[in-house]
Order: structure tokens, then C-alpha cells, then sequence
């Protein structure tokens, strides 16, 4: 990346590396190859009349298309919302209607996902901004849209002006709101260029020495991050279109991979598959956010297997790798979540969760933010933005932590109500407001259990004068949402546990979770 130069464009680094930028399934994409990509992906967004502003919407498993799309995006001064493949109806129809997406870019097929069934079950009328579709893998698809090929590669479309803006925005996150439905972060070339070269810098990242398996979705800022920072950094990145564990082992034990970031679940499941004492001998950093219990355990043995396990946060408003586990900690400190910041410009602080007030290090608060990887705001959401933002420019995250005094933090919980459910922060309001639209439904709420060592969640219904049945309800949902936000249990209740407070009465979440968890431990 050249100094001073803040757009995505410098992450490619035609002049200054010369290896590989990626490896999609064994075929090299080199920089000069993904720069020519680019340029026709610019073209034929131009030609399906996509200028300065407008909104494309990718819906894409990891692939050269949706790299080339969002750097060609940047160029044209538009925007890509972040289309995560696993969602469902609901969840494709919110995101395309808060972001006024003109264009949706979509996979054919991918394994067993119907997308064609997904979009059949959205009304044309909840996405009014939506112009047209381009499928990748097929010359169309039924819709209600008119579809076109995705044949930027194929063919020759006119060349497009670029556009001035690296600080407006270009890259929509989903992250999860206390209503139905999640809200979108935004981001602009500047924000994640600048991010992407801290990291490099942080984690001294070497075109001749490292390599990276990208094993996480583009869609998300734990996959995106990763990609952005190692194209800074030149290194050679080989890419999964999405995370299975043989293949996972298979690239990290064939080429030398040095760093691979994911849930210690992913890391779990790829160590599970091998018997060699030390299979990865060139592992340096494996980053991990935990998100299953046991996570502690989990970490130890792999210490002992030489797989290096780094703890880190980040959020999609501060972008992932926003910090991480440094290598001279001690083991207990590095694989702790947090860590030190990237940037060195990066600035953290702790309040008191009731009184607001400042509090000393070691002691537990919410943990604010200041940093150049910080989100311009929440798309078309200002009051969200300003809710979310301190009168000095701080993010509040929303995550309670405590500060070492030694420049480094600890993160501990999610403030709040928010389930994290199959490496996704879910908001239970969105689960239960689709609970509530079923019929015989006349209340839900959601929370989040621990069964057999997996989180998921189980579900409270107050039922009408006709309750409905457990598998309607469950096939409901499981059309409407993506399968990790599917409740694992379905309880019927008279009426939910409440506090009276100055504030109105509170249902007692917490005594929702102590009940589920009575309820599966006596099964």
C-alpha cells in the first residue's frame, strides 16, 4: 500500500509483489489477473447502469467475482451490501430493502442452498428499489425481476470512469439490531484500506515468509478483514468458498500456511480430523474468536498440538482483527479475547455500565472505541448512528471488558440480550418477531442455551386460543431464517417471568435461560 494512499485500489500492489494475490480451488489469481478483473467487473456494473451512490447487493460464497465486484464498486463510487449465503426470505428481503439495493449479484446454486426458492418467497413490493438480478453459473433464473448473466468476464462492456470517494461509503456489514431485522454498518475505502495496512504492519506480515487460508466468508468483517490486510501485505492468500474442515487440512498441511483466522469451533473441528502430534509445523498466528464453551480447554490442547491459537475482537463498526493476543504474552493472556490494538492509533476506554463514570484498569465497564477502523455510521439509520456514538467520537460497543494498564484489554461479555449463534451476533427480537407472525403465536422471546456444547437457542411461546404446532412453527422458521437462528427447543408457557421496575415491567431473560436449561438437562 502506498503511503498516504487510502483507497482499496492500493491493497493490490501490482508494482511492489509479484506473487499470487489469490488461489481460488488450486488456480492462481496473480495481481496483474485480478487488476484486469476488476476493470471488467467496473465496466459491467457501469453498463447495468450502476453509478456514484447506488447500491449492489452480493450474494456470493467466496469467489474472484465478489473480490473483483466490491474493489470495481469502489472505483465507480457505489456501494456493496454484504449478502450473507446462509440467509433465508426474511433475512435477503430486510437487507435488500434497508439498503435500496438497484442490483443483486447471486450465486446459481451452491450445495444444497435453493437460492431461487429464497427469492421466490419475497415479494417484489418489500424491495421496491430492487431493478434487476445477475446470476453467476447460469444464464438466468425465475424471478420477478428481470435476470440477467453475470458475464463480465466473457465479455467486453465499455470502460468505466472512476470516481472520487474514499470516504464515502462502499461496504455494508449486517450486524444485529435489539429489533427485528439487523442494521448495516457502513464503511468506506478509507476505513477498511487504512485497517487493512495496520494489521500488516501489526502482524509483520511477509510476501516471502506467510501465507494465509482465507476460510471465512467475504460477506462478513472477520472474513473481509482478513483478505484486505494480507493483499496489503502482499502475501499470497488461498481461498476457501466456504469452510469445510478436510479441505482446510488439506491446504494448511500442503502449503505452508502461517496464519488462518476462525472460531475455535472451525479450528476444533479441522484439528479433529488429524492424528499427527504437530500437523501444522508452519503455523505462526491462528487467530480464533471463542463462541463455544470449552473454548479454554480446546485452546491448551492445540498449544500442544502446535497450533498456535491467538485470541481477538473485533466488531463489524470496528472491523475485525481490531486487535489481537501478542506472541511474548503470556499463553492464559494471549489467547484471551482482546489483545492489543492493531492501530497504534487506536484509543480504548471503560465506563461504568449504570453510572457511565470512567473506571480504573481491571475493573469491568463497556468498552468504548476511537480508531481509524471505525464504521462511518449505520446506512440511512443516523439516530441508530448517534445512539451508538459519544459526543467525543467513541463507539459504544456494547461489549463489557476491562483494560490490563499495559495498553491491552480483556474482552468479557456482550452487554444486552444479543445470542451469538453459529459465529453470528443475533439479536433474539428478530427470531422472535417472526415467531409472532405465525399464526397461534400471541407472544415469543428467544434466548440462548448451551446444548451439548453447542450454542443455540430455545424458544418461550405464549400460545392463542389455538396453540399451534412445535414442527409448524419450526418449518416456518426454518424458511423464513438461516438454520442457526432456527430454535432448538419450543416451550409453550401461560406467561413469561416479569420485574417491575421504575422503568415498566421487564420480562427476567435470565430466568428464561435458567429455565431452558432445567428443561434440556431433564430430557
Amino acid at each position: 500500500m502506498r503511503p498516504n494512499d487510502r483507497s482499496l485500489q492500493s491493497l493490490i500492489g501490482i508494482e511492489t509483489f509479484s506473487d499470487p494475490a489469490l488461489v481460488f480451488d488450486g488456480t492462481p489469481v496473480p495481481r496483474t489477473e485480478l487488476s484486469v478483473r476488476i476493470d471488467q467487473a467496473a465496466a459491467w456494473l457501469a453498463a447495468q447502469g450502476i453509478d456514484k451512490g447506488d447500491v449492489v447487493a452480493v450474494w456470493l460464497v467466496n469467489r474472484i467475482e465478489w473480490v473483483a465486484l466490491l474493489f470495481a464498486a469502489a472505483r465507480l463510487g457505489a456501494i456493496v451490501a454484504a449478502v450473507n449465503t446462509r440467509y433465508r426470505s426474511a433475512e435477503v428481503a430486510h437487507l435488500l430493502r434497508l439498503s435500496g439495493a438497484k442490483l443483486l449479484v447471486m450465486e446459481a446454486a451452491f450445495r444444497s442452498i435453493d437460492f431461487a426458492a429464497i427469492l421466490a418467497d419475497i415479494a417484489a413490493s418489500d424491495v421496491p428499489a430492487l431493478e434487476k438480478l445477475a446470476v453467476i453459473g447460469a444464464d438466468t433464473m425465475p424471478a420477478q425481476w428481470p435476470c440477467v448473466r453475470f458475464d463480465a468476464f466473457e465479455k467486453a462492456y465499455p470502460s468505466a470512469p472512476s470516481r472520487d470517494g474514499v470516504d464515502l461509503p462502499v461496504l455494508l456489514y449486517t450486524t444485529s439490531g435489539t429489533t427485528r431485522g439487523p442494521k448495516l454498518v457502513a464503511h468506506s475505502q478509507a476505513t477498511l484500506a487504512t485497517h487493512a495496512a495496520a494489521v500488516a504492519k501489526a502482524l509483520a506480515l511477509s510476501p516471502q515468509r506467510h501465507s494465509l487460508l482465507a476460510m471465512l466468508p467475504f460477506c462478513g468483517t472477520f472474513g473481509m478483514t482478513g483478505l484486505l490486510a494480507f493483499l496489503a501485505a502482499g502475501v499470497t492468500i488461498r481461498v476457501l468458498d466456504a469452510f469445510e474442515a478436510t479441505p482446510a487440512l488439506e491446504i494448511l498441511g500442503e502449503h505452508r500456511i502461517t496464519h488462518a483466522f476462525g472460531s475455535d469451533e472451525m479450528f476444533r473441528r479441522i484439528l479433529a480430523l488429524t492424528d499427527a502430534p504437530r500437523p501444522f509445523p508452519y503455523a505462526e498466528v491462528f487467530g480464533f474468536a471463542a463462541f463455544q464453551p470449552g473454548w479454554r480447554e480446546f485452546a491448551v490442547e492445540a498449544e500442544a498440538r502446535g497450533l498456535p491459537l491467538f485470541g481477538l475482537y473485533g466488531s463489524s463498526e470496528v472491523q475485525a482483527l481490531f486487535s489481537i493476543g501478542r506472541r511474548d504474552a503470556a499463553f492464559a493472556d494471549r489467547i484471551e479475547s482482546g489483545g492489543w490494538p492493531m492501530s497504534p492509533d487506536a484509543r480504548m476506554r471503560i465506563r461504568d455500565a449504570d453510572s457511565g463514570e470512567p473506571v480504573e484498569p481491571g475493573d469491568s465497564g463497556e468498552l468504548e472505541i476511537s480508531a481509524p477502523s471505525c464504521f462511518l455510521g449505520y446506512f440511512n439509520n443516523p439516530q441508530a448512528t448517534r445512539e451508538a456514538t459519544t459526543a467525543d467520537g467513541f463507539f459504544r460497543t456494547g461489549d463489557i471488558g476491562r483494560l490490563r494498564g499495559d495498553g491491552s484489554f480483556v474482552y468479557e461479555t456482550r452487554a444486552g440480550d444479543a445470542m451469538r449463534l453459529g459465529g453470528f451476533l443475533v439479536a433474539p427480537g428478530e427470531i422472535e418477531d417472526e415467531l409472532k407472525s405465525c399464526t397461534g403465536v400471541a407472544d415469543a422471546q428467544v434466548v440462548a442455551v448451551d446444548l451439548k456444547g453447542q450454542a443455540r437457542c430455545a424458544a418461550f411461546v405464549i400460545p392463542k386460543e389455538e396453540p399451534p404446532r412445535e414442527a409448524a412453527l419450526i418449518a416456518h422458521l426454518r424458511e423464513r431464517l438461516a438454520g442457526y437462528k432456527v430454535p432448538a427447543r419450543i416451550y409453550f408457557v401461560d406467561a413469561f417471568p416479569v420485574t417491575d421496575s421504575a422503568n415498566g415491567v421487564k420480562i427476567q431473560r435470565a430466568r428464561l435461560r435458567a429455565m431452558a436449561m432445567e428443561k434440556i438437562a431433564a430430557e
